[in-house]
């Protein structure tokens, strides 16, 4: 197994805001953590949360118009930290935005859960966002934290 011990570990990307780029970035992603090793359930916790962040930016930040989205990752041991960030309309409440099932476009069937399937995903989670300026959202996650877990608990 490969790890970055005592080593950091940094990409930034921008792509247009479009839902094709959602996958993109959900590849991106995966092939930037594959050297930590991380299980089949923590992949798919990190590609579903970027997916959603980056789903929010297209949907609700763009109003499904052209801009630019910024994905940052860093990996620092097995920590890994993601920002996924537009600059498009922001978000007026943040807390309220961020209950589960609340949706500024119910008209596009929208399930108002992004923020919580980020949250339950991730081991953290901030909403930083400016109406008019756009929004980032900062997600970290350690990597094999569970399997530390099991063993130590065995």
């Amino acid at each position: 197994m490969s790890e970055i011990r005592g080593k950091s570990n940094e990409m930034e990307i921008v792509f247009d805001s479009c839902s094709e780029n959602e996958s993109f970035a959900r590849l991106v992603i995966a092939a930037f953590i594959t050297n930590l090793d991380p299980t089949l359930e923590e992949m798919a916790d990190i590609k579903t949360a970027v997916s959603e962040a980056v789903t929010n930016c297209v949907i609700h930040g763009y109003n499904g118009g052209a801009g630019k989205i910024r994905m940052k990752c860093r990996v620092e041991k097995r920590a890994v930290t993601i920002e996924v960030t537009d600059s498009g309309v922001g978000i007026e409440n943040i807390e309220k935005a961020m209950e589960p099932l609340y949706t500024t476009k119910p008209e596009l069937e929208r399930s108002g859960m992004g923020f919580s399937f980020m949250e339950a995903f991730m081991d953290s989670l901030s909403v930083e966002s400016t109406p008019g300026q756009g929004t980032k959202i900062v997600m970290e996650k350690v990597i094999g934290q569970n399997h530390l877990f099991e063993v130590q608990g065995a």
